[in-house]
């Protein structure tokens, strides 16, 4: 019998193995440093010691009669624009009169070896005057110079409404950094030739990005520069907008030195100059009547930008939109802001804007139950959206919405209200806390001019396939979700298909690999290049057997009296001369969005969480142990179940790492641990137990009705901490992360 699965589907919905995993776990993969090219030269930096200085001379004589030292490379000596195309051209690719940030790239040393380019780079000496800085954005935002963007929903009247509201609750909340953590750093190798022609391999999320920058520092065309995907050894966000940089910076050696040139970043000037999660400032105040109808939200938002704009503009727009939970409101007021501070510039991070705002919504959500005496749970199944409500931004909801379905799925799991939960010792609490959220996918109304997506697909006359797409595979699983989709349009096996790296030269511009997009964008980019072969392949197998009347499935064509492979099918396509190439192309469908209210479609589509934590409090110590997660998951069609797991309990060990343990600490504009010896996160011996679900709303236009899932299972994640904590033994706590120390004064004031 052909292997299906409940929706007569091979591929899609089947736990397939990841098709990376060999050459990963062989240490077969060729990751960023790993690459090899003759005569390569190698960069390392100057940087800013202070927060904020005016450059007055670098001073290389101790190190330029070094025979390993080959040149200095400054601001002066760029042939094309000294500014990294991000969102606004603000941040110089190296420092030009005054540096705005400790660890600003201010010049490059390049040498003959790794080592002794970081060690020349030490000995350099940068005479800087240090310069008055700002390092909060309570001062910061007083300047209106300060504000790099700022958006408002306005959504009825609710400063009026408020005075009308039987309950009110308000809080204010903070958050930290959250540092990336990936395995491995930045790097990328610039190779110039001859002709004029550049090649740069990125550790990447986001190719496109990285040839713009480097046609901007180099002044080619694009069409003279290749960006070329090395195998990512994590992103997270943090792959997005400072390879660019990277990417940039070891283009322009090459092309000034005529010979390779790569640029690997060591841990700690990991930590110190790239891009981090914002901290950021909530107040929020939520009115209901007596019923517990939500009738009032107003929320002040603020991120902390650091030194430039970099990704700040669009982080900030998210959060934004998402900021009142996913609750029918009528009466919504946001206004909310991106400030300059003289610290290192922030930027992507898995949640993009949105974990930090949720922990102050579904944080005072879960206050606002205990105000009115009703169950938290009981409280958000009876405000939140569903089918044809609208949202804060007074977008109806038009399908695949399983919210209700997720929350009562956790209720049962969790056993909430009904478990006898029993801490480990007598100086122990033990509570459950509860959150949910939703997540728009893709990039939305403010990015859809770079919504759209690009596949390209050639058959062989043996059967195997090439698949090259624009988004990228950073350990997410996208070779193999692609590869999936890929299979189940043509009934190809699995094993035929080889997705390629992203190499921009061989596909279009496909925009960045973020937003849980990649799934939904190339994946229908993939059908859409899949139709016309699909159409010819069944076309030929029913040709050869006979019939249209056949089963496709699992690689084979199957009548009851034959069964032909698709191998062979292809070698007769070939023998018909048919054409076995062709290009997808697939664009978000048009959203509408005034940013002067904020309303309007904000996205095409949400995916939906629900998340009860188990947690035990430590009263003697402050300390906080998570015992279990309960999360449950609407993200459309589970494409590959194995690796929808997987995303889920990193997200969540993420999400939890962020709330109990990451404290980076910045003081005076200079970061104080930059590294893991002090810079402490959770590790897979600090995991919970985990039980996820999943519920299947399918989405009309998602590729097999697929949606997308990689950013939300870490959003909700600190609020349900923070609520069991306050459930298990009263106590609120409104700052990340949770401090032992800190949680320690709360226990004592209580």
């Amino acid at each position: 019998m052909p292997r299906r699965n409940r929706d007569n589907l091979s591929f899609v919905g089947m736990p397939v193995e990841r098709v990376d995993a060999d050459i990963k776990i062989e240490g077969r993969a060729l990751y960023g440093d790993d690459l090899e090219f003759a005569d390569m030269l190698y960069g390392s930096y100057v940087r800013s010691p202070y927060p904020r200085a005016e450059i007055e001379k670098i001073d290389i004589s101790e190190i330029e009669k070094d025979p390993d030292f080959v040149r200095i490379i400054t601001c002066r000596d760029i042939p094309g624009s000294n500014k990294c195309p991000i969102v606004y051209d603000d941040y110089p690719f190296l420092a030009e009169e005054i540096c705005e940030f400790h660890s600003q790239p201010v010049a490059i040393i390049i040498a003959k070896n790794n080592f002794k380019a970081k060690e020349l780079a030490r000995s350099v000496k940068l005479i800087a005057k240090p310069l008055d800085f700002i390092d909060d954005i309570h001062i910061s935002i007083k300047d209106k110079k300060n504000i790099f963007s700022n958006y408002i929903i306005k959504k009825g009247e609710a400063l009026k409404e408020l005075k009308n509201c039987r309950y009110i609750v308000e809080g204010e909340f903070t958050t930290n950094y959250q540092v990336h953590s990936y395995l491995e750093t930045q790097v990328a190798t610039g190779i110039y030739s001859s002709d004029g022609r550049m090649v740069v391999y990125s550790s990447t999320q986001c190719p496109f990005y990285v040839l713009d920058a480097v046609c901007a520092i180099t002044g080619l065309n694009s069409n003279k520069v290749k960006v070329i995907q090395s195998v990512v050894g994590g992103g997270f966000g943090g792959k997005e907008d400072v390879p660019s940089i990277v990417g940039a910076h070891a283009a322009v050696c090459s092309m000034i030195t005529k010979k390779p040139v790569r640029i690997c970043y060591d841990r700690e000037e990991d930590f110190r100059s790239m891009s981090k999660r914002h901290p950021s400032y909530s107040k929020v105040i939520y009115g209901a009547d007596e019923s517990g109808k939500l009738k009032v939200c107003i929320v002040k938002y603020i991120l902390d930008a650091g030194a430039y704009s970099t990704l700040s503009p669009i982080v900030l727009w998210r959060g934004t939109v998402h900021s009142t939970g996913p609750y029918k409101i009528d009466n919504v007021l946001v206004e909310s802001y991106a400030v300059k501070t003289n610290k290192v510039p922030c930027g992507a991070f898995r949640g993009f804007g949105q974990p930090q705002i949720s922990f102050a919504q579904e944080s005072l959500i879960d206050d606002l139950a205990d105000k009115i005496g009703i169950d938290p749970l009981d409280l958000r199944l009876k405000n939140i959206i569903d089918l044809n409500s609208l949202t804060s931004t007074s977008q109806k909801i038009k399908e695949s919405i399983g919210l209700k379905e997720l929350i009562e799925k956790v209720r049962e799991k969790s056993r909430w209200g009904k478990s006898n939960l029993k801490p480990s010792a007598h100086f122990k609490k033990r509570g459950l806390g509860a959150s949910i959220s939703y997540y728009g996918v893709g990039l939305g109304a403010k990015g859809k001019y770079l919504d759209r997506a690009g596949a390209y697909i050639n058959i062989y006359r043996d059967g195997s396939i090439n698949l090259n797409v624009g988004n990228v595979e950073m350990g997410q699983g996208a070779l193999t979700v692609l590869s999936q989709i890929a299979a189940e349009m043509l009934n190809s096996p699995i094993e035929n298909i080889k997705l390629e790296e992203v190499d921009t030269s061989k596909v279009p511009d496909s925009g960045p690999t973020v937003a849980s997009r990649t799934t939904l964008m190339s994946g229908n980019a993939i059908i859409e290049a899949a139709k016309p072969l699909r159409e010819r392949i069944f076309k030929t197998a029913s040709e050869i057997l006979g019939t249209d009347k056949f089963i496709a499935s699992d690689g084979y064509f199957i009548t009851s009296k034959k069964k032909i492979s698709f191998n062979d099918v292809i070698k007769e396509c070939w023998a018909k001369r048919l054409k076995m190439s062709e290009q997808g192309w697939y664009v978000s469908p048009p959203t509408s969005f005034d940013l002067k209210d904020g309303q309007g479609d904000a996205y095409l589509v949400y995916s939906y969480s629900a998340n009860i934590a188990d947690v035990e409090i430590d009263t003697e110590t402050g300390e906080i142990y998570v015992k279990k997660i309960y999360s449950a998951f609407d993200v459309g069609k589970v494409v590959n179940p194995i690796l929808a797991r997987g995303q889920a309990q990193g997200g969540i060990l993420q999400g939890m790492s962020w709330a109990i343990y990451e404290n980076l600490v910045i003081e005076k504009g200079i970061m104080k641990n930059p590294g893991f010896t002090d810079y402490i996160i959770a590790t897979a011996c600090d995991k919970p137990q985990y039980d996820i679900s999943f519920i299947e709303k399918t989405y009309s236009k998602g590729p097999y009705k697929a949606k997308g899932m990689g950013e939300l299972p870490l959003i909700g994640i600190a609020a349900s901490l923070r609520n069991a904590v306050k459930r298990a033994f009263g106590i609120k706590i409104n700052y990340l992360p949770f401090l032992p120390e800190k949680n320690l004064k709360l226990i004592k004031n209580l």
